[in-house]
């Protein structure tokens, strides 16, 4: 029965971390720029930086929600709910439409070294990503076990496959050049998909979180 558990959780982890990665989001739409900006090998460069930055969010996330868990189990728990009504307000407010970004950012041709650069401190840097960690992580750590372990390996499988799901939108943008600006229209529909994605999974987060509670 315990095994089943885990391997259910792990199971909507893996689910979750998919939905939410293919998810159109503010990496996303910086990577974009930075292929079409700049050529596939721009976009790649900038991947690993991404990844980076938001691995290093993701093992302060761990760290810190290891530290609540230790003061107390209430605690964890009203970290656990807070972080899922948190998606819930991330859902809410992807339903405003997006601001239009200049057209020069980021037109100007850089080292790849320097790309790798602002693409680690774009993610690190970013408040919102740390925010999302702390909401999303502690949603499928098991108090039995090692909240710390549990959330670093959950943090290296989130951004392994956002790291995918990143290659294979650049690799995409890279092939179509221009002509994927003809489909700029699908990023209003796409504030919907990302909306529905969050409140839904900040919902059932926080339904089965009570139920453990």
């Amino acid at each position: 029965m315990v095994h089943y558990a885990v391997s259910s959780t792990f199971a909507v982890f893996l689910a979750a971390s998919l939905v939410l990665a293919i998810t159109p989001g503010p990496a996303v739409i910086y990577l974009l720029t930075r292929t079409l900006s700049q050529g596939r090998a721009a976009g790649l460069a900038s991947i690993g930086g991404v990844a980076l930055g938001n691995l290093g969010n993701a093992a302060l996330a761990s760290l810190g929600l290891a530290v609540v868990f230790e003061v107390s189990a209430y605690a964890f728990m009203a970290v656990k709910l807070a972080g899922a009504a948190y998606l819930v307000f991330l859902g809410i407010r992807a339903l405003r439409p997006p601001r239009v970004a200049g057209r020069d950012a980021g037109s100007m041709r850089a080292p790849h070294a320097r790309l790798f650069r602002d693409g680690f401190l774009v993610a690190l840097l970013n408040p919102k990503t740390a925010l999302f960690f702390a909401a999303f992580l502690p949603q499928f750590i098991d108090p039995s076990g090692s909240p710390l372990g549990q959330g670093l390996l959950f943090a290296c499988i989130f951004v392994s496959i956002a790291a995918c799901t990143d290659t294979l939108y650049v690799l995409a943008a890279g092939a179509l050049g221009t002509r994927i600006i003809a489909f700029g229209g699908a990023r209003s529909y796409g504030r919907y998909v990302t909306a529905g994605s969050f409140i839904a999974l900040g919902i059932f987060l926080a339904c089965s979180g009570s139920r453990r509670g």
